[in-house]
């Protein structure tokens, strides 16, 4: 029997318009480089946690499923932490649903993870600040650092777990983000293990991660000007650049697929048309168009028509994670 009736918090996925693939300590999920992202309003995850005292073990849901093998390893061995932090032992309940894909390159284990630290941090008893729920939330799911927070946020990659965090980055900027959904299924390797690969065996990734480093100076300032055709082209090149690594790995992580091409092909036209629109693309087929918010349904109808399997949703700034107790109970 649940002894607690559980607290419930809500979070959003974020979209790195710089990257930060690959990382230097995969136990602590501390990244080669810095990284920065907008999180979305659209396909949040909500997560209930309620501790039961009498159970032997933790039992999680997704999506009313119970979650088996390295899932729910991953959900269990994140909540042993929050344990060892709090100085408490009781098991948990999880129950985590996603709005939209899981694991298609849409960051699902961000919003998952940071929804799940913030819901396990109360369930427990912390208290922590913004800059601690991120280290935490970093260590379930590297970008979920990000996602912690509304708006932009960049996350300092670090060298310990003390100084691997994420934090807001206070800019009025706020594009239209036009998601091109070419495949919602998931992806057949993942994150991790494509990160691993590429960073051990990929040619380029060290170039990479150095005109990373780069690009985000310019971002940061192209952002501070509100400056779109900047953002945008910086967030393109910063994106095709990391696929690129992966592409070099050996054997090479290919996530791009023929209507990702035509997505981003239609993304060309469109800017040859005068319309500034800028392709983004995770770990996954489907593609994030940056452009005007006035021309989002311009943008999201030329994608739908150039690609037939494609669905578009329009996104824009979202919120930083929120707990919901009494609404839950």
């Amino acid at each position: 029997m649940v002894a607690d009736p559980g607290v419930t918090a809500v979070a959003y996925p974020n979209i790195a318009l710089i990257k930060y693939w690959g990382k230097r300590d995969e136990h602590q999920a501390i990244p080669w480089a810095d990284s920065l992202s907008i999180t979305l309003d659209v396909f949040p995850t909500t997560t209930t946690v309620c501790l039961d005292s009498a159970a032997e073990a933790d039992r999680v849901t997704f999506g009313g499923t119970p979650a088996r093998g390295a899932a729910s390893r991953r959900v269990a061995a994140f909540l042993d932490l929050v344990r060892k932090h709090a100085g408490r032992s009781e098991s948990a309940v999880v129950s985590t649903r996603n709005a939209g894909p899981t694991g298609a390159g849409l960051a699902s284990s961000a919003s998952g993870f940071a929804a799940l630290a913030r819901a396990a941090v109360a369930a427990y008893g912390l208290e922590l600040d913004a800059a601690d729920l991120s280290r935490l939330a970093r260590r379930g799911s590297g970008s979920a650092a990000r996602s912690i927070f509304g708006g932009f946020a960049l996350w300092h990659a670090g060298e310990d777990d003390h100084s691997s965090y994420a934090e807001r980055v206070d800019v009025e900027f706020d594009p239209a983000v036009v998601i091109a959904l070419v495949d919602g299924a998931p992806k057949r390797i993942s994150s991790r293990a494509a990160m691993r690969r590429t960073v051990e065996t990929s040619p380029l990734y060290r170039s990479w991660i150095e005109s990373s480093r780069a690009d985000l100076a310019e971002m940061t300032e192209a952002l501070a000007r509100n400056d779109l055709a900047v953002v945008g082209e910086i967030a393109e090149r910063n994106a095709l650049g990391m696929h690129a690594t992966m592409l070099a790995a050996r054997p090479a992580v290919r996530y791009l697929t023929a209507p990702t091409l035509g997505v981003l092909d239609s993304v060309a036209v469109l800017r040859s048309e005068n319309v500034p629109a800028y392709a983004t693309m995770d770990a996954g087929p489907n593609v994030k168009v940056l452009c005007r918010p006035g021309d989002a349904d311009q943008v999201a109808l030329r994608m739908r028509e150039t690609v037939p399997c494609c669905s578009t949703v329009i996104a824009r700034r979202g919120p930083g994670v929120t707990l919901r107790i009494e609404e839950e109970r």
